[in-house]
């Protein structure tokens, strides 16, 4: 059997941990991506950090991260927050080729032009190279090709300006407007960013973008407070849509979308890279089965697309939440449709021991995407498999059959008896 060629268009968070993945697993791979065309710099998390360093891309935090204060004004209240960390968009973009490159995996830069399927997949660029594959990874984030089938939110739009301040402690800062939000960055050379997210519809033309922005950025006590002067000039604007959208269809027999091309979820959530990750990390055991195992095909699809989809309404709920708390502007139409979005499901459901179930579902077994018997809860709807080590499915039929909890438990070590315990306390159960 031939060795498949597997080519990953886009070579983002979700791209290079989906090819070193598979590196990981043996395959040779090629990441086929074009520069970013603006700069710019996103806030993140501790979790998100370490969720780069397992995916294989520590090596581009070292030239990219920097820790930086927070400030919040939402809802009518100014919090200093604890800190958030910068990351350079085009230093990191620059370093996760590397850590690309470090990790045995083939990089072209380019533009796709076309990608079209006739048995293989013929991928031609901007500059007249052509590849082929006969697996084809979609990591492109929101410039990869939608389907029909899709699921979007409320229309939503960022406008990103960047210009060259004066040099200081790192520092970013989010507030909230009367027709949408702001979230703006300084980092310690005093190169400065500023986005606004507001409805699509509505804003000048392009034209007058820049003034539009500026405008907005001299009505606002916190841009004074974190800018200098220079932050009333007019800036080139960058226009890019926020709207949080759900491809449809995410996984095939020869091809899987992964990141912002399966799904990308409303800024304000504040996961954009650790969703990427979360569809991406999973993706190269997928591939692997796809690939090795074609009779678990239909699994390994369905394990993918319940996942993904899965993870798109999580994310999509904070989101929500998040638009909630800010009270003092339910009325205002970019918040009331933001607030009611998805749905009306909490993120997270009420225990009830009664309602859980074992089902046979889809687990990562050694590589590959396996079958087992897992438990299902209203808060976990896909299932857990394992505990601390502990599979769970045989603890709560023995329960439910009737044995007492320390029976059942006897013979694990300590730490895994509190492990479980908790849990099924968490479940409900006392």
């Amino acid at each position: 059997m031939p060795e498949p060629r597997i080519v990953v268009l886009g070579a983002g968070p979700a791209g290079a941990a989906t090819a070193i993945g598979l590196r990981r697993l043996g395959y040779a791979v090629t990441v086929v991506s074009d520069w970013r065309r603006f700069a710019a710099v996103e806030g993140v998390s501790q979790r998100v950090l370490e969720g780069l360093r397992h995916a294989g891309l520590g090596g581009a935090l070292g030239h990219a991260a920097m820790p930086a204060s927070r400030q919040v004004h939402w809802n009518g209240q100014h919090l200093q927050m604890n800190q958030e960390f910068l990351l350079d968009r085009q230093r990191f973009d620059r370093a996760l080729r590397e850590d690309l490159r470090g990790a045995g995996v083939s990089v072209i830069e380019g533009r796709v032009r076309e990608v079209v399927q006739h048995g293989e997949y013929f991928i031609r660029l901007e500059d007249g190279q052509q590849l082929t594959a006969s697996f084809l990874v979609e990591a492109r984030g929101r410039q990869a090709p939608l389907a029909t089938d899709r699921l979007r939110g409320p229309e939503t739009v960022s406008l990103l300006n960047a210009w060259q301040g004066s040099p200081g402690a790192p520092a970013s800062a989010v507030e909230s407007l009367e027709d949408g939000w702001a979230w703006m960055a300084r980092l310690e050379d005093g190169r400065c960013y500023w986005q606004v997210t507001l409805e699509a519809a509505g804003l000048p033309g392009k034209a007058r973008l820049a003034d539009y922005c500026a405008a907005r950025r001299a009505g606002s006590a916190l841009v004074a407070r974190l800018f200098d002067e220079q932050a009333l000039v007019p800036a080139p604007a960058h226009a890019r849509s926020s709207t949080a959208i759900l491809a449809g269809e995410c996984v095939g027999q020869d091809w899987i979308r992964v990141g912002d091309a399966a799904m990308a979820v409303d800024p304000l959530s504040g996961n954009g890279i650790f969703q990427s990750l979360s569809s991406a990390l999973q993706a190269p055991v997928v591939i692997n089965t796809l690939l090795r195992r074609p009779e678990r095909a239909l699994l390994a699809r369905q394990f993918h697309q319940q996942r993904v989809e899965q993870l798109f309404l999580r994310f999509a709920r904070i989101g929500r939440d998040f638009y909630a708390q800010e009270q003092a502007r339910a009325g205002q139409p970019f918040w009331g449709r933001r607030q009611g979005w998805p749905d009306a499901q909490p993120l997270h459901q009420a225990a009830d021991w009664h309602a859980v179930r074992v089902e046979r579902r889809p687990v990562l077994r050694e590589g590959l995407v396996d079958a087992a018997e897992v438990v299902v809860t209203a808060d976990q709807p896909l299932g857990v498999w394992h505990l601390q080590g502990v599979e769970l499915a045989p603890v709560v039929r023995a329960i439910q059959d009737g044995r007492p909890i320390e029976a059942v438990l006897t013979g694990l070590a300590p730490e895994q008896q509190r492990m479980v315990r908790r849990w099924l306390g968490e479940l409900g159960l006392a």
